[in-house]
């Protein structure tokens, strides 16, 4: 594309000069502030912080400051285009970050290399941040990536990808259920996708006790007469599918109640026919849901996709916001299964009477994520507080 044809394009013009600034907090006009600002004045707040590191909370923007660091591997519907070209994208989340919660996020991409460098890399970048969203890096490596900065740090680290995505899922499904008069619990769920989203809507799912999940990768149902299996998709194979299903999507979906897709490809009528009456589709793929909206309805009772075109948009965006919020406010060390499942009931009971067309909240609700950081806080346990 040409750089003239950019500079008429709208959004290339809303991108231009990124999508986020630096703004001082106080004021800098006189010989006095620039004493108390900076030197000599400053030496004392460093001074009083080296010997009790927990007044860098009250004393600097870190409480108030979050991390969105990627390495490009995994972007969007985009794949892995690298540090450089996911930067759009990390500021954009950081917008949000500001705007529904109040909260300054830093964008940073970082070069790709072993499990063993990117966690080394936040680990050493972390004590200038209050929480880390980690954001669109590639599994099966983003889950042990996770896993480790949580151990290590005594600080949130979520990955959005993940929770958030399941959170939001948890929140749709349970105003599904009630608006079809049914016990979430009891409904045979199909999980198409076993990457970073599909691995956490599953475990979600089952923490909140759902029975009767399947989950699907692009070579056809997991369980145990898969030898192909390890990582997260093998423990997933030993969670989930309890009447021994085999096959592909079409099996997966005889019967079945729900389908929740996270992982792109499409979804056949012949499968979409095989589904129980009054079912529930979650199309989520982006840009491309994995069956038009359309055609979803002439099946399901109740369909969602991750668009903002189109009724019921699951986005992350419902989620994250709050959650740091109330984890920041609440000086968690962590982030919860508890927290995650009070978030969702949080953005759930956001619609009071839910429909087929309403069953969460718009994202410009302002509601949402003070309802969602009153719920946090109100599930971390006092272990869990810095402090």
């Amino acid at each position: 594309m040409r750089l003239e044809d950019l500079a008429n394009d709208p959004v290339f013009v809303a991108h231009e000069g990124g999508k986020v600034a630096m703004v001082a907090t106080k004021a800098l006009h006189t010989r006095e502030d620039l004493a108390l600002l900076y030197t000599p004045g400053v030496a004392r707040v460093s001074a009083a912080i080296a010997t009790d590191p927990d007044l860098a909370d009250r004393y600097t923007a870190r409480r108030n400051t979050v991390a969105v660091i990627s390495d490009g591997t995994a972007v969007l519907g985009l794949g892995d285009i690298g540090p450089l070209a996911a930067m759009p994208v990390m500021e954009g989340k950081a917008v949000l970050f500001k705007h529904f919660a109040g909260i300054d996020a830093v964008a940073l991409c970082i070069e790709t290399g072993s499990v063993d460098e990117i966690v080394e890399t936040i680990a050493r970048l972390a004590p200038s941040f209050g929480g880390i969203n980690l954001e669109d890096i590639s599994a099966p490596r983003c889950f042990e990536i996770e896993e480790r900065l949580v151990r290590r740090l005594p600080i949130p680290v979520f990955h959005d990808d993940q929770h958030g995505t399941a959170i939001v899922v948890l929140a749709g499904l349970l105003n599904a259920a009630r608006v079809l008069q049914k016990d979430l619990t009891d409904m045979r769920i199909v999980v198409s996708g076993a990457g970073a989203a599909g691995v956490a809507v599953t475990k979600l799912l089952l923490d909140v006790g759902v029975r009767d999940l399947v989950v699907l990768d692009s070579r056809g149902i997991l369980g145990p007469g898969r030898p192909d299996l390890s990582g997260q998709k093998k423990v997933l194979a030993e969670r989930t599918n309890p009447r021994h299903l085999a096959g592909g999507v079409t099996e997966a979906l005889r019967d079945a109640e729900v389908f929740v897709g996270v992982s792109g490809g499409t979804l056949s009528e012949e499968s979409l026919a095989g589904m129980a009456p009054s079912s529930v589709i979650f199309a989520l793929a982006n840009p491309t849901p994995e069956v038009d909206p359309a055609l979803a309805q002439q099946y399901a009772a109740i369909v969602a996709t991750g668009r903002s075109d189109f009724p019921n948009q699951i986005n992350n965006v419902l989620a994250f916001p709050g959650i740091f919020r109330g984890a920041l406010d609440a000086g968690a060390r962590v982030i919860t299964r508890e927290m995650k499942i009070a978030a969702a009931h949080a953005i759930a009971d956001l619609v009071v009477d839910p429909t087929a067309a309403e069953i969460v909240p718009s994202v410009f609700d302002d509601r949402v994520a003070p309802a969602v950081a009153a719920a946090v806080r109100s599930a971390l346990p006092g272990a869990e507080r810095v402090g």
